[in-house]
């Protein structure tokens, strides 16, 4: 909304402060400031509110505004006065108002730096955390406009406004004068405050997700008066899965006379519907869609799903009739999935909600799944029902214009019915947010990413975000970091979804493995040492075993306290004619039932090659929800001789043996046993987040993944022993030294940031020299060694002169810098004789001095040369990277990658997960070096970009480590004006 020509012409409308919310109850509204063309609206709200909150306002009988009232109340010059109201339906239903004043309360200017504020907010809305988002928001302006303290008048009466105020987290001071409450804000950030706000949001868009998919009615507005058709196969499979609430068919083209539709209530328009509707299903064109979001907004609907095409996908009409559509169903308080959706589903038994284009509605179980692709989302749908796996949610979220996976984790978090959530993303909108949440929710549940669009360097069709410029591998080791199980395809998925939600985490990677065939069983131990897992000799129960020695080995293997996890491996067993029996997979099924039922609580996968009859027994259990209590019948007696089982296995496999065959593209399934989802035999954080910390969990019935292939059953495992590992170790976090603080000159190298910037003629900023970088790291503990420039002979004598013996000659050329193989560094230069010879054959090599930009340098003691990294990604944020200088990171892309600020933990990991890290730790005899000196720097480099966000880039190359300390022999700095967060200020939801 821009303003009239009376605002004041010095300070121009604000659009940056316009901010779409989620309040508490999960609905929408808008926040902007008020202008003048907004005096009916004003007035109007007014006339809604109570006489008592008037009262509290104003402290005194105010029944209406005077016109002067309302001048003032909509004038603002948005420095000293500022006003901002939240909307919906473009109607004001709260208001906030700021006036800056000087210590004796008396209207200031700057550089008076307190105002006075005052909130009203109409009854009805009263409740929805209305104020608490306009503190936030009227906070974040008045520190952007200079402002450092708010000082409120309230009635002693007011509590809900007090409350307002002393949750906000911010620190206060409170005195009781002259009757009333006198508060006093301090507006700086706070742990605390970031704590509320953040904890506020979290139970607003989860609040708005939970109303998406648990509604009670649905109106399915497109709904064709024949069958087929999208509408119409939406209120079909309504109908098909048991829908709990009231069904709706709309469309305008009905007949006058129709009155039902499949037996539902069929209506023109929702004026129509006498009753609340919650969520309407949007299957029209996409020229008609805005005509039924104004439906919907004007009668009340609380959200929407729009399957409707053409939209971002289409280009750039398409994105900003996206944009448009965003924009209208935010006015009216409504959240979209969609559009180009596929749908939602919940299996809640007190909801049976499929408003989707699945046709059937799969089981109850404790996954839930987010997908940004429709296709996508029927192809998971499809196999695991194959697998017998069921969802507690289904999010099918199309173009992703609103409801994103930053919602689905909110929700996904403290969703009970929930134990692991699968995301399949091709974009992420806000990776900085998306990090935080998802650290927060591996806490408590995995999560288990595919990211799609990973090579392509832009984002899919319909989704407009910003696009990051690092490269995969860094994003899969920052979701690591967070605690995403990050694999590469929907099956490995889907594989993982299935153990991780049907089985107790491993408490290590330990692993026993048994079965009925020597062959498979090695299969499986060289998968296991493939990924990293530390497999027992597999015990061969020959292929005379029948399920009883099945169920005597598992139970042996489970009760063994030197292993974590147990595979199975089975093949169809030899019956007393002699031919393979293939029709007893249900008996086995229940021997490996029986055995985990009485065994402790560890993982068990199956692996299986073509038992008959085994994978109708797993599909049978058709999804990961825990069981009611059955009996289980004993197993029959099977006809195959029963053998004395095998202690041991022959000699594992060779290092250099053929992988296994490939497996015919049989399902893996589930069947039942008595191990839980989420329990663990280690620590573990319980599933909810009252109690994240908490190391107990309590087994309940799970069901035992089944696998036609080693190499996705031992994949699966080990993704979830790495994740369990993380786990253990989040319960303790990491922390940022204290002595550092000794040691860092925060407020030194901001003055000289703020200098250097201030000369920088280019508004992308500028590297600094290589004096400029040392003083400014030297202000947080980081010592680089000097140079001294060399442009001929007789300047390198006097430099090494200058510096002892002996010395490295090097040309600083950007296209020679770190290139030893080509020449372009002598080290150990001993004496003046050998320094002239070494210069007069770098220019003789390598051009003239002018070109080469020869230095000189002391040397350093040996070491292992390494390279350091700092960056700012526009859309990660910054991250500090570790590598082997040379042919190790560069060539190999062996570097390690974390999210700053880091932690001593961070830096630990960071040095230890590169694959050559055993060349720090004495490898093949050499000396160990000073890796605590490494880890040091680490952190305070991460301290200094985390404190400074105008150093966009830093690369400390090499840094040589030594057994005893480290030496930084080159460093480059680049500072610009910090990127744009969108992960800090006031809550509010994105515009894509």
């Amino acid at each position: 909304m821009e303003p009239t020509p009376e605002q004041s012409p010095h300070h121009a409308y604000p659009d940056h402060w316009e901010a779409d919310v989620v309040l508490r109850d999960g609905g929408t509204a808008r926040i902007r400031p008020i202008t003048t063309d907004d005096a009916e609206r004003l007035v109007s709200f007014y006339e809604q509110v109570s006489d008592e909150s008037k009262y509290y306002r104003f402290f005194a009988p105010y029944p209406r505004l005077s016109d002067r009232d309302v001048h003032r109340f909509t004038h603002h010059d948005y420095v000293d006065r500022v006003g901002l109201a939240v909307t919906i339906g473009g109607e004001f239903i709260g208001t906030v108002r700021y006036d800056r004043i000087d210590d004796t309360g008396r209207p200031a200017s700057a550089p008076a730096d307190e105002a006075e504020v005052a909130f009203l907010v109409q009854d009805a809305h009263q409740g929805r955390g209305v104020a608490s988002a306009l503190l936030e928001h009227i906070a974040a302006v008045a520190r952007e406009r200079g402002i450092r303290r708010f000082a409120a008048e309230v009635l002693p009466a007011n509590n809900k406004m007090i409350k307002v105020f002393r949750d906000g987290g911010y620190t206060q001071r409170r005195s009781f004068e002259d009757g009333s409450v006198h508060l006093t804000l301090d507006l700086e950030p706070t742990e605390k405050s970031l704590a509320v706000q953040r904890g506020r949001e979290q139970r607003a868009e989860a609040r708005s997700v939970q109303r998406l998919l648990a509604p009670g009615s649905v109106a399915v507005i497109g709904t064709g008066r024949t069958p087929g058709g999208v509408g119409r196969t939406v209120l079909r499979n309504l109908l098909a899965a048991g829908y709990t609430g009231r069904t709706y068919a709309v469309n305008r083209a009905f007949d006058e006379g129709l009155a039902t539709l499949d037996g539902v209530p069929a209506h023109r328009s929702l004026g129509e519907i006498d009753e609340q509707v919650d969520l309407a299903v949007i299957a029209v064109p996409a020229h008609r869609v805005p005509e039924a979001v104004a439906d919907c907004g004007e009668h009340g609907v609380q959200g929407l799903v729009v399957l409707s095409a053409g939209y971002a996908e289409r280009g750039a009409e398409g994105r900003e009739l996206q944009r448009e559509l965003v924009r209208q169903a935010r006015s009216y308080g409504m959240r979209i999935i969609g559009p180009n959706a596929f749908g939602i589903i919940n299996t809640a038994e007190s909801v049976r909600l499929n408003a989707s284009l699945a046709p059937e509605s799969p089981a109850r179980g404790r996954i839930g799944l987010f997908t940004q692709s429709g296709a996508i989302g029927i192809a998971l749908l499809s196999g695991l029902h194959r697998r017998g796996a069921g969802l507690s949610s289904f999010i099918s979220a199309g173009n992703r214009a609103d409801v994103s996976g930053n919602d689905f984790l909110q929700y996904s978090f403290e969703d009970p019915d929930t134990d692991v959530a699968l995301l399949y993303l091709e974009s992420l909108g806000n990776p900085r947010k998306f990090t935080r949440l998802a650290r927060r929710t591996a806490a408590v549940k995995p999560v288990v990413v595919v990211k799609g669009a990973r090579h392509s360097g832009t984002n899919p069709p319909g989704h407009a975000v910003p696009v990051s410029r690092i490269p995969d591998t860094t994003v899969s080791a920052l979701m690591r970091q967070a605690g995403v199980i990050r694999v590469d395809t929907v099956t490995e998925m889907v594989d993982a979804g299935l153990l991780l939600a049907g089985q107790p985490l491993p408490a290590g990677p330990r692993v026993a493995i048994l079965g009925n065939s020597e062959s498979l069983g090695l299969l499986t131990y060289d998968a296991c040492l493939a990924e990293g897992l530390r497999p027992r000799p597999p015990i061969d129960l020959t292929t005379a075993a029948s399920p009883q020695d099945f169920r005597d080995a598992l139970a042996e293997a489970l009760a063994d306290g030197t292993c974590d996890a147990v595979i199975v491996t089975a093949i169809p067993w030899v019956g007393e004619n002699g031919e393979a029996e293939t029709g007893d997979g249900q008996v086995l099924a229940e021997a490996l039932t029986k055995a985990v039922a009485g065994g402790s609580a560890k993982p068990v996968a199956v692996v299986h090659v073509e038992i008959g009859g085994l994978a109708e027994a797993l599909a049978a259990a058709s999804s990961t929800a825990a069981p009611r209590p059955r009996t289980v019948t004993p197993a029959a007696q099977p006809r195959a001789a029963t053998t004395a089982r095998a202690t041991t296995a022959g000699t594992p496999a060779p290092q250099g043996a053929a992988p296994a065959a490939p497996a015919a593209p049989e399902a893996a399934t589930t069947f039942e046993a008595t191990t839980g989802p989420g329990a663990t035999t280690g620590p573990e954080a319980a599933t909810s987040h009252e109690a994240a910390t908490s190391q107990e969990a309590t087994p309940r019935p799970g069901r035992i993944p089944a696998y036609p292939a080693a190499e996705r059953a031992v994949r699966a495992l080990a993704e979830a022993v790495k994740y369990a590992q993380w786990r253990r170790q989040a319960a303790v976090p990491g922390k940022i030294p204290e002595f550092l603080d000794d040691t860092i000159d925060e407020a030194g190298a901001a003055a000289r940031i703020e200098a250097q910037l201030a000369t920088a003629p280019d508004p992308r900023g500028r590297p600094l020299s290589h004096d400029e970088a040392r003083e400014l790291l030297g202000h947080y503990g980081i010592d680089v060694r000097p140079t001294l420039p060399a442009p001929d002979p007789e300047a390198a004598v006097a430099a090494a002169a200058r510096l002892g013996y002996p010395v490295a000659l090097k040309t600083t050329a950007p296209h020679l810098r770190h290139r030893a193989d080509l020449g372009g560094v002598r080290l150990d230069v001993a004496d003046e004789e050998a320094l002239r010879r070494a210069y007069g054959e770098l220019t003789d090599l390598l051009g003239k001095p002018a070109e080469l930009l020869p230095v000189v340098q002391a040397m350093a003691p040996r070491g292992v040369d390494t390279v350091v990294r700092a960056s700012i990604d526009a859309a990660a944020g910054a991250i500090l990277s570790f590598g082997l200088a040379g042919a190790p990171s560069e060539l190999l892309g062996d570097t390690a990658h974390r999210l700053v600020p880091a932690t001593d933990r961070d830096a630990a990991e960071l040095i230890r997960s590169i694959r050559a890290a055993p060349v720090l730790f004495g490898w093949r005899g050499s000396a160990p070096v000073d890796t605590a000196a490494l880890e040091e720097l680490l952190l305070r480099l991460s301290r200094l970009v985390d404190d400074h966000p105008e150093v966009v880039s830093v690369a400390l190359e090499p840094v040589v480590v030594a057994p005893q300390g480290l030496t930084v022999l080159g460093a480059s700095v680049r500072l610009a004006p910090p990127p744009a967060r969108s992960d800090v200020g006031p809550r509010r939801l994105p515009n894509y």
